[in-house]
C-alpha cells in the first residue's frame, strides 16, 4: 500500500486548506477500488474491501468525513441537545418544580460543537484509514479516457471506481438572493450569536430542525413552506401536530407559500412572500436557505467514461448501485437516494459485494426508517396511507393520540400521535408514524416488525414493556380490533 498522506488541514469559515500532493515522482499503481469522496459511503466501502483483502485508495479534495461529521448530523444534533436543555431550563411543566432560562454564550456553544466534531472525524475518519490500511490522497479527482482517475496530475487506476461525493445545499432561483446575505444549515452552525429574526425558507427536516434549534436559543423564528403544509412528506396528521406544536412555541409557520424575492434593507433582509393569504414582507436579519441539496456531480468528467447523471444531477444507477460503466459505482447522497447517513453506509457495503465479492445484492428501501430530530421527534417507517394507495394497495389506518399512551402521561407531554397503515385482509403493516418524545429511537421496533412482515395481530399480543414510549406502537395495533382507552394499565 502507498504513504497514508496526513492532510494537516487548516480550516476556517470560508472552507479548509489542504496542502496539495506532490505527485511528480509517484509511480502509477492500480487498486482494487478508488473512491472518490471521503464520507459515510466511501468509509464504509474502504472498510468492506479492505476487509475482504481488497486494496483502496480514497480521494479527497476537501475535508475529510464528509457531510454527516462535518456540518450534518453530527454538529446539528449537538446543538440541538443543547437547545433543548435551555428549553427544558425555562419550562418545567412539572409541579412543585420552577425553572428560569439558561443564559445563551453562543461563541463557547460553537467551539463546543467543533471539539465534538474534530473528536470524531478524527476517530471515525481519519485514524481508521490507518486501522484498515488504506491510502487517503488530497486533491481533485477527474476521470479521464480508458477510465482512469487523474489527481493533480497523478494518473491512478482501478478495478472499479465508487463515486461518492455527497452533495451540498441547493440555493433556490429566489429574485435578489445573489445579493443578500444568507445562511445555509451549513454556515447557521457557525454563528457567534442568536438572530433577533430568523426567516427559514423551506420546511422539511433541515428547516425544522433548525428552526427549532434557534428558537430555543432565543431567536424568533418564522418558517416559510412552499407546499401546503410542513413536514410535506410525512403523514399528514404528523405535519398537523408539528404545525401545531411550533406555533405553541411561538414558531410562525406559513405554508403554501412562495418567496418572491429578497432584499437588504439597511441592516435587516425583506423577505417578499406570496401566499393564499395574500402578499407579505417580512423583515430578519437572517434567513436560511433549507430547501434541500444537490448531488456533487459536477466536474468530474462523467462524460467521458459513460456515466449519466439525471436531471437534479444525481449520478443514474441501478439497484445495485451500477452506472452505465461496468467498473464505476456511486453511493450515498449522490445517487439521489434517500440522503441519511446509514444508507450512505449500507451502500458502501453493497457495492464491495457486488464488485470484489462478484454479487448483485440490490437496495431495498421497503423498512428503511427515517427520523426528523424536532421535539418531539418525527419518526417514521414504510408507506404512508397515500403512498400505499398508490401502490394499490387496500389499507385501513389508526391514528392513537399520545392521550391513550402512559409513558406520554406520566412525562406530561401528551403531544403527538402514532399512526399505523396496513393491508385489508392480511392485517400486514405496511408503514408507521410516530411523533413523539423519544421516536427516534422507539421507531426501531417498527423496523423490526416491519422486516419480519409482522401483521397488526402480532404486534399487537407481542412482549411489550410497561411505561416505554415504544409501547405506543403496540396500543395503535391494539386499537384496530379495541378501545384501547378501555384496557386496563399492561393489557392485552
Amino acid at each position: 500500500m502507498g504513504e497514508i498522506v496526513d492532510p494537516q488541514s487548516t480550516c476556517g469559515p470560508e472552507g479548509c486548506e489542504v496542502p496539495q500532493n506532490d505527485s511528480s515522482s509517484q509511480p502509477n499503481v492500480r487498486y482494487d477500488i478508488a473512491i472518490i469522496g471521503s464520507g459515510s459511503a466511501a468509509f464504509a466501502t474502504a472498510i468492506s474491501a479492505t476487509r475482504s483483502g481488497g486494496s483502496v485508495i480514497m480521494i479527497e479534495e476537501g475535508l475529510v468525513g464528509g457531510t454527516c461529521v462535518n456540518v450534518g448530523c453530527v454538529p446539528s444534533k449537538a446543538l440541538l441537545a443543547a437547545a433543548e436543555a435551555r428549553h427544558v431550563s425555562s419550562s418545567s411543566h412539572f409541579p412543585g418544580i420552577t425553572s428560569s432560562p439558561a443564559s445563551v454564550e453562543m461563541k463557547e456553544l460553537i467551539q463546543g460543537k467543533g471539539e465534538i466534531v474534530e473528536k470524531l472525524r478524527r476517530e471515525k475518519y481519519e485514524d481508521l484509514s490507518g486501522v484498515y490500511g488504506f491510502e487517503i490522497v488530497h486533491g481533485r479527482a477527474r476521470f479521464v479516457e480508458e477510465d482512469l482517475l487523474e489527481v493533480d496530475g497523478r494518473t491512478m487506476d482501478a478495478d472499479y471506481y465508487v463515486i461518492a461525493t455527497g452533495a451540498t445545499t441547493a440555493v433556490p432561483p429566489i429574485h435578489g438572493i445573489s445579493d443578500v446575505r444568507y445562511l445555509t444549515s451549513t454556515t447557521a452552525m457557525e454563528l457567534d450569536h442568536v438572530p433577533r429574526h430568523l426567516v427559514v425558507i423551506g420546511g422539511n427536516a433541515v428547516g425544522l430542525e433548525q428552526s427549532l434549534l434557534f428558537s430555543r436559543l432565543g431567536a424568533k423564528v418564522t418558517v416559510i413552506e412552499a407546499f401546503d403544509r410542513i413536514a410535506p412528506f410525512e403523514e399528514p396528521e404528523i405535519s398537523a401536530s408539528i404545525r401545531e406544536i411550533f406555533e405553541e412555541e411561538n414558531i410562525s409557520v406559513i405554508t403554501g407559500a412562495k418567496v418572491d424575492s429578497v432584499e437588504n434593507k439597511g441592516l435587516e433582509i425583506s423577505v417578499n412572500v406570496t401566499s393564499a393569504d395574500g402578499e407579505l414582507t417580512i423583515e430578519a436579519d437572517e434567513i436560511l436557505i433549507a430547501t434541500g441539496r444537490r448531488p456533487n456531480s459536477f466536474d468530474l468528467g462523467l462524460e467521458k467514461v459513460g456515466v449519466k447523471t439525471g436531471s437534479k444531477g444525481e449520478i443514474v444507477v441501478n439497484e445495485e448501485l451500477r452506472t452505465d460503466n461496468g467498473r464505476i459505482f456511486a453511493a450515498g447522497d449522490v445517487t439521489g437516494h434517500p440522503q441519511f447517513v446509514y444508507v450512505a453506509g449500507v451502500h458502501g457495503s453493497i457495492i464491495v459485494e457486488n464488485s470484489l465479492r462478484k454479487g448483485s445484492r440490490k437496495v431495498d428501501y421497503r423498512t428503511l426508517p427515517r427520523i426528523i430530530f424536532t421535539t418531539p421527534q418525527i419518526a417514521s417507517v414504510g408507506l404512508t396511507e397515500d403512498q400505499a394507495k398508490s401502490q394499490g394497495f387496500a389499507v385501513e389506518s389508526r391514528v392513537l393520540p399520545l392521550s391513550a399512551v402512559p409513558r406520554a402521561i406520566v412525562n406530561r407531554d401528551t403531544r403527538g400521535l402514532v399512526k399505523m397503515v396496513a393491508e385489508v385482509g392480511s392485517g400486514r403493516i405496511l408503514g408507521i408514524s410516530m411523533i413523539a418524545d423519544g421516536a427516534a429511537d422507539s421507531i426501531l421496533a417498527g423496523v423490526y416488525a416491519m422486516e419480519a412482515n409482522f401483521t397488526v395481530d402480532q404486534v399487537a399480543n407481542i412482549w411489550t414493556p410497561y411505561l416505554v414510549m415504544a409501547e405506543a406502537i403496540k396500543l395503535t395495533a391494539q386499537s384496530f380490533t379495541r378501545d384501547v382507552a378501555e384496557l386496563s394499565c399492561c393489557a392485552v
